[in-house]
């Protein structure tokens, strides 16, 4: 089941306290980039995060889902209604994000 763009709508707008916050759409669901760097995804309307050594801290009950079968593991945000919560966790796990890879 893809994504809705409602729902990404939605997420956007729970981040938009943050700078430099980007999507690509892929195949139906929607990659979330913090900053140049990929945070996680949206994927069957359920907000993944990479699932970082900080973001395991913010969230240390978190579920761990896959976002599509054959995937890594990701971690599921259940309280995206709360703004300030969301926002905060994206500045969290910013630093342990890895780089965008350089092409050769």
């Amino acid at each position: 089941m893809a994504s809705t763009k409602d729902y990404l709508d939605f997420i956007l707008s729970q981040l938009s306290e943050l700078d430099d916050i980007s999507y690509r759409a892929m195949m139906g669901e929607y990659i979330i980039y913090y900053r140049g760097r990929v945070a996680g995804g949206i994927y069957d309307n359920r907000l993944l995060i990479k699932p970082v050594k900080s973001a395991r801290e913010y969230m240390p009950d978190a579920v761990y889902e896959l976002p599509y079968e054959g995937a890594k593991e990701m971690l599921l945000v259940d309280n995206v209604d709360d703004s300030p919560y969301l926002c905060g966790l994206f500045e969290a796990i910013y630093p342990d994000l890895p780089e965008k890879k350089k092409k050769k």
